[in-house]
């Protein structure tokens, strides 16, 4: 009977192609498998351009994989369970796949629901994950910030439209990193304002890679058009 293969989760960090573990890239070279996240558009996510910098794709299989954006739950159910099978006919073959991921693997991962379904329909799959470099530390040594210090509290939020939860967020925490925050920047900004805390605010979209951009003064931000993967970081103190 052949052996089933690993399902490796590897966070392969924010952007810097040097932020990537020294057990990531061992298991990238030995895995015979490269999954990665593929854009419909034809562009190539981080995790992809990184996961090329460190194997030779003609030695791999390079398994790009299309997630569903939607919210209809018939179809992503429909087209997660396809997206499983693909990986477990490798994995069933005995071959170890490598699913490479921008960031941390456990923290709101593509891998976390890839590893969810998994384990639900071939819950015989070994799966291991390596931790990486979130956006968010990659924003705090890019903006030499301290994110917490001593009994300092830090809150993670995913920026949303309900301005008093986000106000909560700030009153309750020393700092708080807003994550997604391009869809509401301008009434985040506003809300800080009315705090008194818009000098305390750090804005960086794609956060360590070639195309990095940050801002430190939010009058700059109040028309600004940010990309999906922006992140603001308020510290009170």
């Amino acid at each position: 009977m052949t052996k089933i293969g690993t399902l490796y989760g590897l966070g392969v960090g924010p952007g810097d192609p040097e932020l990537i573990t020294v057990k990531a890239f061992r298991l990238l070279q030995q895995s015979p498998v490269v999954a990665y996240p593929k854009k419909r558009m034809g562009s190539k996510s981080y995790a992809h351009q990184i996961a090329e910098m460190y194997v030779q794709p003609q030695d791999k299989e390079m398994l790009g994989l299309v997630f569903p954006m939607t919210r209809d739950k018939e179809i992503l159910e429909r087209e997660w369970n396809k997206t499983v099978e693909i990986v477990w006919e490798r994995l069933s073959e005995g071959k170890d796949v490598a699913f490479v991921t921008e960031g941390d693997p456990m923290f709101y991962s593509t891998f976390i629901h890839m590893m969810r379904v998994m384990h639900e329909e071939h819950p015989e799959v070994p799966v291991v994950t390596v931790p990486g470099v979130s956006s968010f530390l990659g924003a705090a040594s890019r903006f030499n910030m301290p994110l917490a210090d001593g009994d300092e509290q830090i809150g993670i939020i995913p920026a949303t439209e309900d301005k008093e939860a986000m106000r909560k967020a700030i009153e309750d925490h020393d700092t708080v990193v807003f994550l997604k925050v391009a869809k509401v920047l301008p009434m985040i900004i506003g809300l800080l304002k009315e705090m008194g805390l818009a000098d305390k605010a750090a804005v960086a979209t794609k956060v360590t890679s070639s195309e990095e951009m940050v801002w430190t003064d939010m009058r700059e931000l109040e028309r600004a058009e940010l990309s999906y993967l922006t992140l603001m970081v308020v510290k009170k103190g």
